[in-house]
């Protein structure tokens, strides 16, 4: 193969890849907004001056009666609540044995309904009765919580992933073209060789 098809082909390569990278980002922009804002606004939520996170208000707080055949498991509580609520429960969480020896009495905690408007049952097991909890979240909470993939429902689940799937392709293809024609010593001595050191070192002390 002659040199020239050789530079034809790298540069049809370098077309395809430059083009899914340009289209990675237009489908990714308001994500990366999103992502970006929340998460700067969630890494700054401790401290003296931590900033607004905004605000969540509980609505409303119900007792529930909880029939026998529903108290065996959480997922029959979960069942009973799907089918006599409407609440249909996305997180289950339960405690362990505890109710000994000083340690808190074990208890199951199911969740679910949208980012902007959530419910959670609290029910201690053995227990005829659940605490239903109601919770209204500012747009700025609710976005927060859609960054941590709660309240957002399976289409949300499905675009975030397809949001996280564009962000390693845009880094994959962000790498070949930066690196494309340079040779080892540039890339060492550049914006990508200090980012890489900087994140290494960074991640290494955040690890040990």
């Amino acid at each position: 193969m002659d040199t020239t098809t050789q530079n034809r082909r790298r540069n049809i390569t370098y077309r395809w890849v430059r083009q899914l990278h340009l289209w990675i980002g237009a489908w990714g922009a308001l994500a990366a907004l999103l992502y970006g804002i929340t998460g700067l606004v969630m890494n700054h939520r401790i401290g003296d001056g931590a900033w607004p996170q905004g605000d969540s208000t509980e609505t409303a707080r119900i007792t529930l009666r909880i029939p026998a055949d529903a108290r065996a498991t959480p997922e029959q509580l979960s069942l009973w609540l799907r089918q006599h609520r409407q609440l249909d429960a996305q997180l289950i969480r339960k405690s362990g044995p505890g109710g000994s020896e000083g340690k808190p009495a074990p208890k199951w905690n199911l969740s679910g309904g949208t980012a902007g408007n959530s419910w959670s049952v609290e029910y201690m097991p053995g227990s005829d009765t659940a605490t239903l909890k109601r919770s209204h979240h500012s747009p700025l909470a609710a976005l927060n919580r859609l960054h941590k993939a709660i309240g957002g429902g399976l289409l949300w689940v499905l675009l975030a992933d397809s949001f996280a799937i564009g962000m390693v392709l845009l880094g994959l293809s962000g790498i070949w073209m930066w690196a494309r024609g340079r040779s080892p010593r540039t890339l060492v001595f550049s914006v990508m060789g200090l980012a890489t050191c900087m994140f290494a070192a960074i991640v290494g002390l955040a690890l040990a």
